[in-house]
């Protein structure tokens, strides 16, 4: 009998080179004469300046994390920190240069922009090459910018909330790196009670080897607005390190609510340390659905801190880990405030010695009277030679709270199989349906098109049987 194959995740789709052709980029490494070079650059005010030097000081002050994956090869001063790819920023696709284009439309983001989206961001290496909105939402009010744009349109905003509130370059290193070398990423604004019914999206690609992307999100959902945000990431496969180390600050003011998604599939030479908060006020929703593939090693934990009363989460996230990859991801609720609630389904799937881990921090704080959470971890390996864990730390200040937790790893079973096959399915569908039941309720939360490109990552092809 021959053996399940259950294939890598098929990254040709993604692996699309373009010669790299750049207006400006900074020598390999990190010094203060490269984050003066990015800033001046940028033409960008004093403050903005002095932040990144700030950030820089803080970072090489920092130790390197010792915990989570392995970065002992990661090596600074071998990464492009900043390059400006031959192309200005452009609000229609037939002015983008035609190779920049095709790769967009290889990935389908004109195609999206035209059938699903009310707005769309590309950002190619460092900077920002094509950002459109449309009509009806500029008219509402809503603001949708490049990142680089909304620092010189609204300056005043920027040096409010940029990493001053919410995340900070004082959290972690890598925090601190971000601070020092930010460029490109996307700020939007949803003015009080208005709805935007069509996603806005923004689609992160690094083109070049030895680069580093460091994109800045910061949304603003106002009192009682809906706004829902995908965002896309990719990058070809090389044989030298690429580092990707954006950071994301989402506000959900008094009763707004946002979902906000991500296709994250990076190459197998990229560290992806990226940074996710949100901090929702009183009757405020955050949503994050997260699909994380690719990549050589991660370290991702979108973090809720609901401080308003009656403030709610919802982390739903599937992590597939093949050969040569440790992917450690999960999520952190912090509950500050009365009647909070949060709830997190993480599922993971590895592969080829592939490594997958859960790590996650639920925090309910000492005036978090009457709090509700629940956290699921599932984890599904194929081989024997493949790994999974979960580690989840759980924190109660209060007496009065409701909290469940459930953890699951294991393999598909020959009980399973059997029980279906006495259905009348055969053995390969019996798998198949197991593996692509298990990663449904991730799935199902993402609008249509963006469950198709799921489904396409995670492309699994069963065989025979195991043994």
């Amino acid at each position: 009998m021959k053996k399940t194959i259950v294939n890598d995740i098929d990254f040709s789709r993604y692996n699309i080179k373009n010669e790299v052709r750049y207006s400006y980029k900074t020598e390999k490494g990190l010094s203060k004469k490269i984050v003066e070079e990015i800033s001046e650059r940028k033409n960008e005010p004093k403050w903005m300046r002095d932040f990144r030097l700030k950030s820089l000081e803080i970072y090489e002050n920092k130790p390197m994390p010792t915990w989570g994956v392995d970065l002992s090869q990661l090596d600074i001063n071998s990464i492009v920190a900043y390059l400006s790819p031959d192309a200005k920023l452009k609000n229609s696709w037939d002015e983008v240069p035609e190779d920049i284009r095709n790769t967009f439309e290889k990935l389908g983001i004109p195609e999206a922009e035209k059938k699903a989206l009310s707005g769309v961001g590309a950002q190619y290496d460092s900077e920002v090459v094509y950002h459109s909105i449309k009509d009806n939402l500029a008219k509402q009010g809503v603001i949708f910018e490049d990142m680089d744009t909304a620092l010189k349109k609204y300056p005043d905003v920027i040096k409010e909330y940029f990493m001053t509130k919410n995340v900070t370059p004082n959290d972690h290193k890598f925090a601190a790196l971000h601070g020092a070398i930010w460029s490109g990423g996307t700020f939007v604004y949803v003015p009080e009670n208005v709805k935007v019914e069509v996603p806005l999206q923004a689609y992160f690609r690094m083109n070049a080897p030895g680069t580093g992307q460091f994109e800045h999100t910061l949304i603003i959902a106002d009192r009682g607005s809906e706004v829902r945000f995908i965002e896309g990431c990719s990058a070809p496969q090389y044989a030298v390190s690429n580092l990707h180390a954006g950071c994301v600050e989402l506000f959900v003011k008094e009763g707004a609510r946002l979902i906000y998604s991500t296709i994250e599939n990076w190459s197998k030479n990229t560290y992806n340390l990226n940074t996710k908060r949100a901090l929702v006020d009183k009757d405020g929703v955050i949503e994050w659905i997260s699909g994380s593939f690719g990549s050589h090693k991660t370290m991702l934990y979108p973090a809720s801190v609901l401080r308003g009363k009656g403030a709610k989460s919802e982390y739903t996230g599937v992590t597939f880990a093949a050969k040569g990859q440790h992917l450690d991801t999960g999520s952190k609720m912090i509950h500050l405030a009365p009647y909070t609630s949060s709830k997190v389904l993480a599922k993971s799937i590895s592969k080829d010695g592939g490594i997958t881990n859960y790590r996650g921090l639920l925090r309910i704080g000492p005036n978090a009277e009457g709090a509700k959470a629940s956290v699921q971890c599932e984890g599904l390996m194929i081989d024997e030679i493949s790994r999974s864990d979960t580690m989840p730390i759980i924190e109660v200040l209060n007496d009065n709270v409701d909290i469940g937790h459930e953890a699951k790893v294991g393999r598909i079973s020959d009980e399973q199989i059997f029980y279906l096959m006495t259905r009348g399915l055969s053995e390969d569908e019996a798998r198949s349906m197991i593996v692509r039941g298990f990663v449904e309720p991730v799935a199902k939360s993402l609008p249509l098109e963006y469950a198709v490109e799921l489904n396409r990552l995670i492309k699994l092809e069963l065989e025979g049987t195991i043994g």
